[in-house]
């Protein structure tokens, strides 16, 4: 069984299984409270489907799997409770205005209008976005609209937050700007959990788990990870593990 520790997300052996495909072969991994935690792989490398897994929407085959204390077979509802999820979609409501998603997303929450209200204004405020809050997600460049989906996902103060390769398609000042973001998140508490696939960020995280066709083949800090494949940088560690 898993032990209760000042890890936030426990996983022991989890399968999951579509027919005879393996999409998740035996992944052992902890993440501690805090952290930022990078997944990385190619795409097809099983990253998504696990991160489905953990944030409730799916269930595993087999294997244990805690997530903010919960058991995402029995408590799937109090997972999503306690977390943030942002899709490469970036998972906003392209026919309505920049508030009108805010606070859509604060009523599903079930946040009271009075608090969705007042973190409204300072979300305007911090993201410089009171001259646009009421045009359309449609109409706005795509780093703007990836702001306003990270912090929509955190909107209701979640212990975790799922970002599912949120930077792709984006351009490299965009990508740099997303992550102070994920940085400034972390600094208040919040554990980030981001599935990439561009090595580069790697480097951003605390500590990397490098997934190859369904099985986790590195687990480290960049800098250890490095060192025991005797490699230079982050993509020639996932050439030699791709190998």
């Amino acid at each position: 069984m898993l032990k209760h520790t000042d890890n936030i997300i426990e996983v022991k052996d989890l399968v999951k299984k579509f027919g005879s495909f393996v999409a998740n072969d035996h992944l052992t991994f902890n993440v501690k409270k805090g952290e930022i935690f990078g997944f990385l792989g190619a795409n097809g490398a099983g990253k998504t489907t696990a991160l489905r897994i953990l944030s409730g929407l799916s269930y595993p085959t087999s294997g244990e799997v805690k997530v903010a204390g919960f058991d995402v077979y029995k408590e799937g509802e109090k997972v999503k409770k306690n977390i943030g999820y942002m899709s490469q979609k970036f998972s906003l409501y392209e026919d309505l205005t920049v508030r009108e998603n805010i606070r859509f997303y604060g009523g599903i929450y079930g946040l009271s209008n009075k608090y969705i209200k007042e973190k409204t204004e300072s979300l305007l405020e911090r993201l410089k976005m009171k001259d646009i809050q009421n045009s359309l997600i449609k109409s706005l460049p795509l780093g703007w609209k990836q702001k306003i989906a990270f912090s929509v996902a955190i909107f209701h103060n979640p212990k975790i937050v799922f970002l599912d390769e949120p930077t792709g398609g984006v351009d490299p000042i965009t990508r740099r700007d997303f992550w102070e973001m994920i940085y400034e998140a972390s600094d208040l508490g919040i554990t980030v959990f981001v599935t990439t696939h561009y090595m580069d960020e790697a480097e951003y995280c605390d500590r990397v788990s490098i997934m190859d066709q369904g099985r986790i083949e590195g687990l480290d800090t960049p800098g250890e990870l490095k060192k025991q494949f005797n490699a230079k940088n982050m993509d020639e560690v996932f050439i030699k593990i791709a190998r």
